[in-house]
């Protein structure tokens, strides 16, 4: 009589064989693999671990362990049978795929020539035979009918293949990123129905001009709403497929060209100033240099000096030119590389400057909420969105320090070295930074601006920082008889909620000697800067300019947490890729 032996502790179900140096786990598992005309002719042996010996089951364990045995054949059964459907199922799909490679699809040369249109131009051609090429965005199979979504780069279309259109072999194997041309009527869906446009496209003929793979390569594998950021930064060629991301870069178009309209609105005209360039703007510790024929150079912090050599010639001017800043700053609000929109305008008086600001900010909100496309697309991407109220709040530095104190909002304390002081905290026992009150002559940093702003709930623009906080070109305040505290410059942060500083501005140092020792207190050569000095030589005038981060304000305008989303290719440290 065959024996077979149990160790409940050591012994394996799968791959055991019931031998005494493989035994199976469970006495049910036992039962299970032997055959039911041998399992009375069997004995079985079965032991709680290698601490006891070997004995028969008590009767008990055999009666539950035959009835769990039966469970499992149960189970066995059901995988034999789903095993031969899908066998049946892929033998089925196998055939009808060999039989789609004898259908032949061919253009019916009695129908209409079509009109070949890009989908934002069909609603004038429903009722017309058309062609169209685009990307194939969603499929869904519902029976004898095949719905694609298809995405052009200018909208969306539903269209619908039946007949011999969805028996070919590119049918049965279309992905989504498929490209394809796809030519039939177009018409108006049926009053009750929805779909992009208000119309849909019944093929007659169509073809794939590129296919995308399937199985591990297919699109929705590589990329998903569960992926991680960083796989997302690789394959942002990809996301930008993506409804999300091309709404946002779609009103990003919409918002520059809202921008310069409400600039020639205003008279300023656009220059392009250059990217490379010999003189700092911010100051030197975020410049990105590079060897430029055997001479220093470095890409541009900002176009500010170039503009202003542009006034006496050509007016108020402005430009959309990229700006880097070489900060190791990994925070939502912060790229190496933004687009920077800039002006500068002659003859103006501080109170003209934050005027003119915010009369070109809302205006250009007010031309993309009149444009009903792009309206739509910031309903979408910030459901809430409420244009600002005018005027803007004005806020002095002095009082923006009074009012964070007032409101308990503190900043980490700092010792001689600018190093945050820290001490350690009893209940967790870490380190943590001592937070102290602000006073008149600090820095506020972003994060104690954006709680302010988001409490206050509007934009507000803060002004009158102290000279040794704000860039040398700036122009001071002029001080009362008998004021104390630091000497303050005629300069603008403006802040909006959610995001913080979008504009930085001022007034700019007309005065050609105080310039001069400007750049000496800076410890600036003033050499490299002789064209911008003799700006002041030749007719100096009261000027003064702003720069907006066209990232931040996107951000602001459709609510995306970071400014990451609002660039094609965003580059911040470590980040330079695709």
């Amino acid at each position: 009589m065959p024996t077979i032996y149990i160790d409940q502790a050591s012994g394996i179900d799968t791959p055991g064989n019931g031998s005494s140096d493989q035994p199976y786990q469970s006495l049910a598992y036992a039962f299970f693999s032997t055959p039911s005309t041998e399992v009375e002719k069997t004995q079985y042996q079965i032991r709680k671990d290698a601490t006891v010996e070997y004995g028969e089951p008590t009767q008990s364990a055999t009666k539950k362990a035959k009835k769990d045995a039966q469970g499992l054949d149960k189970k066995r059964q059901k995988a034999e049978e789903k095993e031969a459907k899908d066998r049946e199922t892929r033998e089925k799909a196998e055939r009808r795929l060999q039989e789609s490679k004898k259908v032949v699809l061919t253009e019916d040369p009695s129908l209409p020539q079509p009109v070949k249109a890009k989908i934002v131009k069909l609603e004038s051609l429903r009722g017309q035979r058309v062609r169209v090429s685009g990307w194939v965005h969603r499929r869904r199979d519902q029976q004898e009918i095949m719905f694609i979504v298809l995405r052009d780069g200018t909208g969306y279309l539903q269209v619908v293949l039946t007949g011999n259109t969805i028996k070919t072999y590119d049918a049965l194997t279309l992905q989504l990123e498929a490209s394809v041309e796809l030519t039939g009527t177009l018409k108006a869906v049926p009053e009750g129905q929805r779909a992009p446009g208000g119309h849909e496209l019944v093929v007659d003929y169509w073809r794939v001009l590129g296919p995308a793979p399937g199985a591990e390569e297919a699109f929705t594998n590589r990329l998903n709403e569960q992926s991680d950021p960083s796989i997302l930064a690789d394959l942002r060629h990809l996301v930008l497929r993506g409804e999300m991301a091309s709404s946002v870069l779609r009103l990003r178009a919409a918002l520059l060209s809202a921008f310069r309209a409400s600039y020639t609105d205003h008279d300023l005209l656009e220059v392009t100033p250059p990217c490379l360039v010999q003189t700092q703007v911010e100051g030197g510790a975020t410049l990105f240099k590079f060897d430029y024929y055997g001479q220093p150079a470095f890409l541009t912090q900002s176009s500010q000096l170039y503009l202003e050599t542009c006034l006496p010639s050509l007016g108020d001017v402005f430009c959309v030119q990229e700006s880097f800043r070489a900060e190791n700053s990994h925070t939502r609000r912060h790229l190496s590389e933004y687009t920077h929109l800039e002006a500068e305008l002659a003859f103006i008086t501080f109170d003209d400057l934050m005027t003119h600001i915010e009369a070109i900010i809302c205006e250009t909100v007010d031309k993309l909420l009149a444009n009903p496309a792009t309206a739509a697309l910031i309903k979408t991407l910030n459901p809430n969105f409420t244009p600002p109220s005018r005027p803007f709040m004005r806020m002095s530095y002095s009082s923006a320090i009074a009012w964070l104190n007032e409101h308990k909002i503190q900043r980490p304390a700092e010792d001689a070295d600018g190093n945050v002081v820290t001490k350690k905290d009893e209940a967790t026992g870490k380190d943590e930074p001592v937070m102290v009150d602000h006073e008149v002559g600090d820095d506020i940093a972003e994060a104690a601006e954006r709680q302010m702003t988001d409490i206050i709930g509007a934009p507000i623009f803060l002004y009158g920082f102290p000279a040794e906080l704000k860039a040398f070109y700036m122009q001071k305040m002029p001080r009362k008889e008998g004021e104390q505290g630091p000497v303050c410059t005629e300069s603008c942060d403006l802040l909006m909620p959610g995001v913080g500083e979008i504009v930085g501005g001022s007034m700019r140092i007309a005065d050609m000697e105080e310039l001069l020792a400007a750049y000496k207190r800076e410890g600036i050569d003033p050499a490299p800067y002789y064209w911008f000095t003799d700006q002041r030589k030749y007719g100096t005038c009261q000027h003064g300019g702003y720069g907006l981060g066209v990232e931040r304000f996107l951000a602001w305008l459709a609510n995306r947490y970071t400014v990451r989303e609002c660039s094609l290719y965003p580059r911040w440290p470590g980040r330079a890729t695709p």
